[in-house]
């Protein structure tokens, strides 16, 4: 098992990044096997997204080849023509807010994104600021790319990727820890070590955010009779891992997907959903990297929790 959502046979997951030039911003493509049924939950008062209707919970899930998940606000939806353009079929996206974050409001993903993360797609995810989460930032922390898995009995596998964008914060500032780390899997995630929770406080100073929202995908190879209740399972692990979600300036939208190549038991799946999407966004929060660009510093969370950071060893 890699912790990732490409522990769910025949998923895969590529990124286009850009850093530079003005830009700070990226796509994510997620791949499903033939005769995977997907559907999606969105909340919040500001999505944006496309192709999303085509998923209507009502008709329990369609198939389709890969959603994607970009950067560039209702701008950076024009990835998603690259990519269908790669796989032949409609790709339903969702976008979360970074424009301007890297000094130029005018960069944003394109078609050609999304076709460049359709081709990168693999098994391995690089975590962080790559993809869709390279000009993330959660609350005053850079946000990142996160992904996790858990393995159940019978060999079923969830799995979560998530893009940590969210105005709510993720930090508890009383312990200097994420709120989701309670759920990680044994040794997952860093301990408190003791960083001087004042100077992180006074560190963390604001970035003007008019949008943010948290963009996702959970996926598994269990057979289950409501599809739209893994969705709506990660939607609760959100609220876990941020505080608050879902409000007016948030589009938070999680797409599920499953396989169906294995009986599970519904209820553990959807326990499984909800912790394995609150820890993709923890490992997004971890793997972020601080960044400076024309439009400020955007300060990780190991530049301002460095000794608990350094206990981190990822996935």
């Amino acid at each position: 098992m890699r912790n990732s959502i490409t522990d769910v046979p025949g998923v895969l997951v590529g990124h286009a990044t850009r850093i530079g030039d003005g830009a700070l911003t990226g796509t994510t493509a997620v791949l499903f096997p033939p005769a995977t049924l997907s559907t999606v939950d969105v909340r919040g008062g500001a999505p944006a997204t496309r192709d999303t209707a085509a998923l209507d919970p009502r008709y329990g899930g369609r198939e389709v080849r890969g959603v994607v998940l970009t950067g560039g606000s209702a701008y950076g939806l024009a990835a998603a023509d690259g990519a269908a353009r790669e796989l032949g079929s409609f790709v339903p996206a969702a976008a979360l807010f970074d424009l301007g974050r890297g000094g130029d409001f005018h960069a944003h993903p394109g078609p050609d994104d999304g076709a460049e993360a359709v081709r990168n797609a693999g098994i391995e995810v690089v975590q962080g600021n790559v993809g869709a989460g390279t000009g993330a930032l959660n609350a005053t922390l850079k946000g990142g790319l996160g992904t996790a898995s858990v393995e159940l009995p019978g060999g079923v596998v969830v799995g979560a990727i998530a893009a940590l964008n969210a105005v709510g914060p993720s930090v508890d500032l009383d312990t200097g820890l994420p709120f989701a780390t309670h759920l990680g899997l044994p040794g997952e995630f860093p301990a408190y070590q003791g960083d001087d929770l004042d100077a992180a406080r006074a560190a963390s100073t604001g970035h003007a955010q008019p949008f943010n929202t948290v963009i996702g995908v959970v996926a598994t190879n269990a057979r289950l009779p409501h599809l739209f209740a893994l969705a709506n399972a990660a939607q609760d692990g959100l609220a876990i891992a941020v505080r608050p979600a879902h409000g007016l300036t948030d589009g938070d939208t999680v797409f599920a997907a499953s396989t169906g190549t294995h009986d599970a038991d519904a209820a553990q799946v959807l326990t499984a959903a909800r912790e394995v999407f609150a820890r993709a966004l923890v490992h997004g929060l971890l793997r972020a990297e601080s960044i400076t660009t024309p439009w400020g510093h955007l300060a990780a969370y190991r530049e301002l929790y460095p000794r608990t950071a350094a206990t981190y060893r990822g996935n």
